[in-house]
This record gives structure tokens, sequence and C-alpha cells, in this order.
């Protein structure tokens, strides 16, 4: 093969020879690192998308026979983090054998579920729609990605006179077909038409490049793509402007910010009218060339061309009416500027599911936007989980990308709207969206909790994570804050440097909450601070520090969270982590428990207060949790060993034999109270929850 191009200007060269070398000769691993280093860049192709294989001799377990095995991306896996269990092994004769009892077109869903009769490796992931594409090529390793140059190509208008301009002979053109056996066929015929071609481009859709090795693959996609990218980047220097020049001038990053956080709430709320959304938002150069661009009202209700773009953003975006230097302070003004943006979304949504379904199409799904376009500030986008909707987001700088391209080069085109919902509603897919597993009890909901650097607010947040919510852990200290978000999964975490004493810091951290995941549907505040003085021993800086972090940050937390959920109008969760000595008067703690005993009133006049916005107020009592606690590591377990006159090392067993139930108290059971609190009692508001272990003179009732 030639490899004509030296230097790659556009694409990453990842390639470590040391790791290739420590691979030797198994071609399977070779493949797996290709497929990663290739996903690695989402100029290549996003996550989810594209597919990888390679073909090896393996020794037939019933005949001892050498057989040719594929071996290829299962479905719905990701190349850039693909591993042996994502990968499916098929006999590839019996793959081939299948063109003996394919029936055509109408065949197609039935051909996927006989890919199970091939399979050679009984641990395989489910083979995707994509395996004959694969199979029926001849090549031992075979790349099928979507590069934005490429599609940017195969969506341009004249994509297959563009395709001979670029590569000559070298390269074969199918023209768009939906993924599927037949497209297999297309391409086998298209190679048997062009014997010595390097790749196929196909049209709307993406590039299958291939090599007898994993490095001559890698290297032919590479070069393949640069082709691409460097043609490109000629016509845009040609051309001087894409997208007809600016028409909408950017308000500066950090007043962009400031808007964005102010209306995500209101768009959240909008698009979660059937399903409560997690949002993400994007002003990145690219996107905003595009959204302030004189061609935006022409591009943009196009939509995508690439099937894998439109599956995860919707045909097309919803592109907001709005100036970017818009008041955006009087919520409900510019709710009613909005409505009738999404009503006509919906609408038109509704109009497209009617006009193209078939007799045998899935219900309609929900008709709300994913993606949000709003010229001068940035994009929004929206779905069930921050990973999806962050990937959403992505998908659509690729179809930026992929307009930018295909303006350059001569004119972009979309799949028609039929060919579209066909894919968007085909019943493998929904099939798929069918295996997804059960959602957890806090997904699509967003928590903040204060004090979460560690002890009791850190376990919360452990919780509320692992039940599925979406967690902005804030503190005062930043290296704890750090340490701790480090635990989570990516996309399931962030934090806010906040102290809970200052408003603008509270204010802080809400934006952050909201310009990371959309809202805030549950707010806990943990955060906290103990000083076990008797009465003349407290001194006004004690009583001081108690009330301001204690009860003027829930107050000032409440009030700030509360317009946020009324923005979202989808009702919400305040937790207060009060204690059991708001409720239990005990020696040598007049500033510590009156300052207790004000969170807790002050969360039933806010239960009282907001009910009728399904905002409901509820405090959850630890007594005694020493093991964890942050508290515990200072002077308080001093004071309160003196009060009961024993030491401090006699604290734990002196707090345990006390409860009714002789039970240590861990901060993963105030987490369980919490959590109780949001996910359980949804009936419950006003409410005190003590997890002391049973405590008689703290009973409230």
């Amino acid at each position: 093969m030639n490899h004509s191009v030296k230097n790659f200007k556009y694409v990453n060269y990842l390639w470590e020879e040391s790791k290739a070398e420590a691979l030797g000769d198994d071609q399977v691993e070779l493949f797996l690192y290709r497929s990663n280093i290739l996903g690695a860049d989402l100029r290549i192709t996003n996550y989810g998308g594209g597919n990888t294989s390679c073909k090896t001799v393996e020794k037939d377990p019933l005949t001892n026979e050498e057989v040719e095995v594929m071996w290829i991306k299962g479905s719905g896996g990701d190349i850039g983090t693909l591993n042996k269990a994502g990968i499916a092994g098929l006999y590839t004769e019996r793959l081939r054998n299948l063109k003996n009892v394919y029936g055509g077109l109408a065949d197609e869903d039935r051909m996927v579920g006989l890919f199970d009769h091939c399979i050679y490796d009984l641990e395989s992931k489910a083979p995707s729609i994509d395996t004959p594409l694969h199979g029926l090529l001849p090549f031992k390793h075979i790349d099928h990605l979507h590069p934005d140059a490429l599609i940017a190509v195969a969506a341009a208008k004249d994509s297959e006179k563009v395709t001979k301009e670029i590569w000559g002979d070298t390269m074969g053109w199918v023209p768009w077909q939906r993924p599927g056996f037949d497209l297999g066929l297309q391409l086998e015929k298209c190679l048997n038409d062009n014997p010595g071609i390097r790749g196929i481009v196909l049209g709307s859709h993406g590039l299958f490049t291939w090599g007898e090795t994993s490095y001559e693959c890698y290297m032919n996609s590479l070069e393949v793509i640069e082709m691409a990218s460097e043609y490109i980047a000629k016509k845009i220097k040609e051309k001087g402007s894409i997208f007809g020049g600016q028409k909408v001038k950017s308000l500066p990053q950090k007043e962009r910010a400031e808007k964005a956080s102010q209306i995500m709430p209101l768009l959240r709320g909008l698009c979660s009218s059937e399903n409560r959304m997690i949002g993400h938002f994007s002003d990145s150069d690219v996107v905003l060339e595009y959204i302030n661009s004189n061609d935006l009202e022409r591009l943009a209700p196009m939509g995508t061309s690439c099937p894998d773009h439109f599956l995860r953003t919707k045909i097309q975006p919803l592109v907001l009416d709005l100036d970017p230097k818009e008041d955006l302070s009087d919520a409900k003004a510019v709710l009613k500027k909005l409505e009738p943006a999404f009503e006509a979304y919906r609408q038109g949504y509704k109009d497209y599911y009617e006009t193209c379904k078939r007799d045998n199409s899935p219900a309609m799904r929900d008709p709300n936007p994913v993606i949000i376009i709003y010229p001068g500030i940035g994009m929004f986008s929206f779905a069930k989980n921050k990973q999806t909707t962050r990937v959403a987001s992505e998908f659509y700088i690729n179809a930026i990308n992929v307009m930018r391209g295909a303006e350059a080069i001569t004119e972009y085109t979309s799949l028609p709207r039929q060919e579209a919902f066909d894919i968007e509603y085909w019943l493998l897919e929904e099939a798929k969206l069918q295996r997804m597993p059960k959602e957890q009890p806090l997904s699509r909901k967003v928590a903040l909790v204060t004090g979460a650097g560690g002890g009791i607010g850190k376990a919360i947040a452990d919780k509320l994570a692992k039940e599925g919510a979406n967690v902005v852990l804030t503190d005062i200290a930043e290296d704890r804050l750090k340490e701790a978000v480090g635990t989570y999964k990516s996309d399931t975490a962030s934090y806010a440097v906040c102290d809970v004493t200052k408003s603008e810091s509270i204010a802080d951290a809400y934006k952050k909450a909201c310009l990371e995941f959309g809202g805030v549907d549950i707010v806990v505040h943990s955060a906290g601070l103990a000083i076990s003085k008797p009465l003349d021993e407290t001194t006004e800086k004690d009583w001081d520090i108690l009330q301001n972090v204690l009860v003027k940050g829930q107050f000032e937390l409440a009030k700030q969270a509360v317009a946020i959920m009324r923005k979202q109008g989808l009702g919400g969760d305040f937790i207060s982590i009060a204690s059991k000595n708001g409720l239990v008067s005990g020696p040598n703690n007049v500033g510590y428990g009156t300052a207790k005993a004000a969170q807790q009133h002050m969360a039933r006049l806010l239960a009282a207060e907001l009910g009728g916005d399904k905002i409901r107020v509820n405090t959850v009592n630890p007594d005694g949790v020493i093991v964890g606690s942050k508290i515990w590591e200072g002077d308080w377990a001093e004071g309160r060993a003196k009060a009961y006159g024993i030491t401090v090392d006699e604290l734990p067993a002196h707090y345990a034999k006390r409860n009714l139930l002789n039970e240590i108290i861990y901060p993963e059971d105030i987490a369980n109270g919490v959590f109780a609190c949001v996910a359980i009692l949804d009936k419950t508001t006003g409410n005190i929850i003590n997890v002391d272990g049973g405590m008689a003179n703290a009973f409230v009732r």
C-alpha cells in the first residue's frame, strides 16, 4: 500500500510501537489496541459510533479443523473503550453463507437474528447490525469510522464526484443505504467492481478502510481521513468564510456562562415535560461559529446526515429566538417567551412522526428537543443522564463539522425525512432501547450536598450517586473536594468550593450545578461544625459561627435552591442534617443545640410554605456519629467526653450503649436516611427522621 501522507496535520497519530510490540502477534489484541486509539479522537468517531474488526484462524472446537473467525465490536459498544468482553466472534464462512438465505430488503431484520447462528465464541457480545459489512469483505483488519471530514464528503452535493476528485480510482463509493445485510452486499460488489481500492465512502454515512495487519489498517484509515481533511481545508481557504459569515456577536465568555446558568433550569423544565432530563452546555469556538452564522436559519432545520448523529440528537435542533443580551432575571417573562417555541417544536416532531410512521412503527418517543441553540450564548443538550447528554452535544458538534466541510466542498445535504425516520424508529433500534437496564431510583436527578469533602456529607453524596443521581459536592476545602470527586465515575460528579456563610459563594455553587447538569433537584445541607461549651465559656464568636454556618447557611441555600426549582417546575427536595441535640436538652451545648433547633424549625416552616411547589423539606437527625465524622476530629469530642465524665476513647461505646438498639451510628446510616427522604418517602414533608439507634428522649411524637 502506498503511504502517501507522511505528516498528519488533521488527525492524531497515536500508535506506539513499544505497546504494539508487547502484544506480539495477537491479532485480536492488536485490533483492540487500534480500536482504542482511533476511538480516542472524537473527530474520527464519536462515542458508540463506528465499528472495527479483524479476522483470525482458530481451531473449531467441534471438528478440530482450522477455521476463519471474525472478531468485531458488539452491539452498542464504543471502540474507544473496547475490550475482549465487548466483541463478538463469528465463523466467517457461516456469515457469508447467509447470502444463500437472504430474501432482500424486506428480510433485513430477520438476518440480524441469524447472526447468532454464526457465533464461534460463546462469550460473544451480541453482534451489531454492521456485522455483514465487515464479514463480506475479505480483509484481515477493517475499520468502519465516522470521521467528520469523510462524512462531510459523504454528505456533500455530488459526493461521488468529490470522492473521485480527492482519491481518484483508489476509493470506492456507494450511495446512502440503511445499515444491514444488503449494504454488506453493496460493499462486496463495489470491491469486486473496483479491485485494488483502499476503502469505500458510504454516501451520507461514513467510511470503510482496511489492511492486512492492524497497523496497515490504522495507517490506511488515517491517510484517507487526512486527504479528505486537507481537501476541505483547501476549500475553506479558497471560500474565505463558511456558514455565510457572522450574523450574531457572542457575549464575552463570562457573560455567556452567566446567561447559560440562568436559562438552563428553564430549558430543563421545558424539556422535561414528559421525562426529567439532565443538561449540558457548550460554547466552544466550533459551536459559536455555527450558531452565530447567517446560514444557521437554513442549515439547522435540514437536520443531520449520519445516522449515528440524529439517533443521539434528534433530527433537528430547537433554535431560540432570544437576543444574547436578553434580561433573564424575570423567569416568568422568559418562560412566556420560550413556551411557544417548545410547543411548536413538539408539534413539528409529532407531525414528522405521523407523516413518516409505518404500520409496525414503535410508539412516538419524547417529542422534546435534545439540542437547543441560543445564538450568541451557546448550545444546550438535554437527555436522560449526563453521559448521554454530553455525547449528544459531541455528536452535534460532529454534525456542525460535517456541515462546515460539506458547505466548503459544494453544498450540504441531509437525509430525506422518511429515511431518517426509518433509522430513528427502526425496530432493531427499538429492541436495543428495550434491552437497556432499568434506571436507578435517582436517575435524572441532580443533588447538591454541602460539607461533602468528607464525613457525613461525603457519605450522603456517595449514596445519592450510587442510586443514580448526579452530585455536586461543596465544601470550603478544595483539596478535600478534589480527592472526593476523584472517587466517582466520569460524568457523575462535580464540585464547587462553597462557604455557606456567604450568599455569593452559594450562588456560585448553584451556577456550577446549573452549568454542569442543568439545575438542581435535591439539596442536602450537611455542612457544619460543633462547639461544646458551658454557657459562661461560650463566646459571641462561637455563637455567631454556629448560627452562620448552620442556620443562615441553611436559609440562603434554601432560598436560592427554591428559585431554581421553581424555574424548573419539577418540584424538589431540601434536606437539613440537624441533630438529636435540637430536640434534647443537654449540658454544655447552648450554642450548638440552639442552632440545630433553629434548623429543624426552619425546615418545618419551609415545608409549610413550599408544598404547593411540590418541594418537600425534611430533616434527618443524627446522633453519636463518631466514626468517620469530621466534627469529632476537633474539640467537640473532648467537650462531649467531659460532659459525660468519660474519656474520648470511650465515646463510641458510650453512644452505642445509650441508644435503644445498642448500635454504633455511621455516616452511611445518615446517608440512608437522606435516601429514604428523597426516594422512598415521596409523600412526606415537614418530617424529622431520627437516625440515632433509638433515643427515647428524642422521639418527636
